[in-house]
């Protein structure tokens, strides 16, 4: 089997020969193993260091953020036929010596995605890492437990393994990170995932590069997570939000009608009328998007099988 350790950089240049040095030399029934940099716009010596410790480079002319390093890096992993890719970060706070364990399930066919957990157990809570930061994952996790039907405890972590089928069947599009859209892309296609238990280390002084503004991270968050869905559950986000709006209006519409039936007038509730005849059509509206957008939801599902056996077959041309 080929593996790729994927590991997206910017400004890492105290940590990242550091991190390419500790990942292990052979792993059990890898034949290859390929190291890819995604410089992500760096202005330091990032691409300097990975490209002295033999790693293949991805350059950003700019900073476009992580979710872009995952993608491009993805289609790097593919045009090399890699059977594996694993993710992690730059800047030292995972292990890599505890890849093994990641691809492990892969390996032995029990699992397509393989998600690196930094809460299973009360144990594996990391040291030095934020009470709201660790509130704010466990909360992220269950909504998103909640939306896939699976069971999440980490869905922020980025140390992560994909199986080939994986790899074939993501379809991503945020830029900002990629995180929480792989889990929903990979959990409403129904490949099998799984967690396993990993070691991070959390650094007093050191500031997450993608998380350290938290209200920021959760909006932009939050919006890559409610945008999948609205793409994948089309007819349920419309049809709820649709059913929503329409209820409110029909509260308006029986407060004034119960209002005329016991005085013989609408005043002075007649506008409290017109916003329940408003949100009454938009209700009505949004409701019937959904129903178009589940229509075409259908022909975006065609589409993407299509994408993927195009995909394996350039993989299979490749490998031949």
């Amino acid at each position: 089997m080929n593996l790729t350790i994927l590991i997206p950089a910017y400004n890492e240049e105290n940590t990242i020969g550091d991190v390419i040095d500790l990942i292990p030399k052979d792993f059990p029934k890898i034949k290859k193993t390929t190291i890819i940099v995604v410089d992500d716009g760096s202005t330091d010596k990032t691409s300097q260091i990975a490209k002295s410790k033999n790693a293949f480079i991805i350059k950003h002319s700019s900073n476009q953020g992580v979710g872009k390093s995952f993608q491009d890096g993805l289609a790097k992993a593919i045009a090399l036929q890699s059977d594996i890719l694993v993710t992690i970060d730059a800047d030292g706070q995972f292990n890599p010596k505890e890849i093994p364990k990641l691809i492990q399930p892969i390996i032995n066919k029990s699992a397509d995605f393989v998600i690196g957990s930094r809460f299973i157990g009360e144990s594996q809570t990391p040291k030095n890492m934020s009470r709201i930061k660790i509130w704010g994952n466990k909360r992220m996790a269950s909504l998103i437990s909640w939306f896939t039907k699976y069971r999440f405890k980490d869905v922020a972590c980025g140390f992560r393994a994909y199986g080939q089928e994986a790899m074939l069947q993501l379809n991503l599009f945020g830029k900002f990170t990629y995180t929480q859209e792989t889990l929903l892309d990979l959990a409403y296609k129904g490949l099998n995932i799984i967690e396993v238990p990993v070691n991070v280390k959390y650094f007093k002084n050191r500031k997450s590069r993608i998380a350290n503004n938290v209200l920021s991270y959760a909006l932009k968050t939050l919006n890559i997570i409610f945008l999948t869905i609205k793409n994948y559950k089309p007819l349920k986000f419309f049809g709820i939000s649709g059913i929503i709006i329409f209820t409110a209006g029909l509260i308006c519409d029986i407060f004034v009608f119960s209002h005329f039936l016991k005085t013989g007038s609408f005043t002075p509730y007649k506008i409290i009328g017109f916003l329940g005849a408003f949100l009454n059509a938009n209700g009505i509206v949004i409701f019937f998007i959904g129903v178009l957008a589940d229509l075409i939801d259908k022909v975006r599902v065609t589409q993407e099988k299509i994408l993927y056996f195009e995909k394996k077959k350039y993989y299979r041309n490749e490998e031949n």
